[in-house]
């Protein structure tokens, strides 16, 4: 394959490998990479990670837009705090994905002296898949590297993977997303001017634009959580149409409600956590329906957040 220029740069020795779309960073990838860079320290060897952009379902139209767990610099963050010393992006093209198993690890051994490559059990690369564990096996006689293969990590009976949490998301189950993420799913994103609505009737919202190829989880309101500067708020959250307000909107919203907050924060970089779906999108007869409603929202809200699991605080 023509080199990309993030693998022409490099000349390493003995690298510990992996290779993967790496969508969410969610658990089962967490087991991979930590084993990886655990044998890589142990052989005093750098631990490489090979990813992709755009995701190959996207690209090959299986998926649409608003499909990514996690934009590629937040992947990118989350693989180098769990110690990864090279993240390689290479540009997925239908090119690219015409390439053989053989064709493609060429270059890795070249430019990355690879004697280990790490992958998960049902890990399958190359034309048409061909590029399975069965075959892997054989190729790294032929290359000199060692196949190191990770039996699936589980929720529950079923195999965590990243169409596991979009599908949990498409649902409003951010509980389920948490628990194969290890973290709270988010969105993060600058606020931007609205049209007041909430500011009108008291809840003044922080209207976020966030990466348009982001999953965006069902609409409806949420317990969440909201970093700004550094510093966490509960927010009760609205994704929606706002249907009660007969907004001609294509888009859902996505509105926090920062709890025990006050300042202009327009322009300003947040990120929104999600802790809890509490209900569906509704239309209300009248302002002041939907007032006590979002009332009863903050309280819901409050109990949620008290009661919530804690998990550790990583970009997502």
């Amino acid at each position: 394959m023509p080199e990309p220029a993030a693998l022409h740069r490099l000349n390493l020795q003995d690298a510990r490998v992996t290779i993967g779309s790496f969508d969410g960073v969610h658990r089962g990838h967490q087991v991979i990479i930590r084993d990886l860079v655990q044998s890589a320290r142990k052989a005093n060897a750098p631990a490489v990670v090979v990813t992709f952009f755009p995701h190959p379902a996207v690209v090959l139209g299986k998926k649409s837009n608003h499909y990514y767990l996690s934009h590629p610099d937040e992947r990118e963050a989350m693989l180098q705090e769990l110690g990864v010393d090279e993240v390689i992006t290479l540009p997925f093209t239908r090119e690219l994905a015409e390439l053989g198993p053989e064709e493609f690890l060429s270059p890795l051994i070249q430019h990355l002296g690879m004697r280990e490559l790490w992958v998960g059990y049902d890990f399958a690369m190359g034309k048409n898949r061909s590029g399975d564990t069965a075959s892997l096996l054989t190729l790294s006689g032929q290359f000199g590297f060692e196949l190191k293969i990770i039996n699936p990590i589980l929720a529950g009976r079923q195999a965590i993977s990243s169409s596991l949490i979009r599908e949990s998301l498409v649902r409003g189950d951010v509980e389920s997303a948490r628990e194969m993420l290890g973290r709270n799913y988010s969105l993060s994103g600058k606020v931007v001017e609205g049209d007041g609505r909430g500011k009108q009737i008291g809840f003044p919202t922080a209207n976020m634009s966030v990466w348009e190829d982001k999953l965006i989880p069902r609409n409806g309101i949420y317990a969440g959580l909201v970093w700004v500067d550094g510093r966490r708020y509960g927010s009760a959250v609205n994704i929606g149409l706002r249907p009660t307000f007969g907004d001609d909107v294509l888009h859902p919203r996505i509105e926090p409600f920062l709890l025990d907050f006050d300042r202009d924060i327009y322009g300003t970089e947040i990120r929104l956590e999600f802790v809890r779906f509490l209900r569906p999108e509704a239309k209300f007869e009248s302002e002041d329906e939907l007032i006590l409603q979002i009332q009863k929202d903050i309280v819901d809200t409050r109990e949620e957040l008290e009661n919530a699991p804690k998990t550790p605080d990583l970009p997502s």
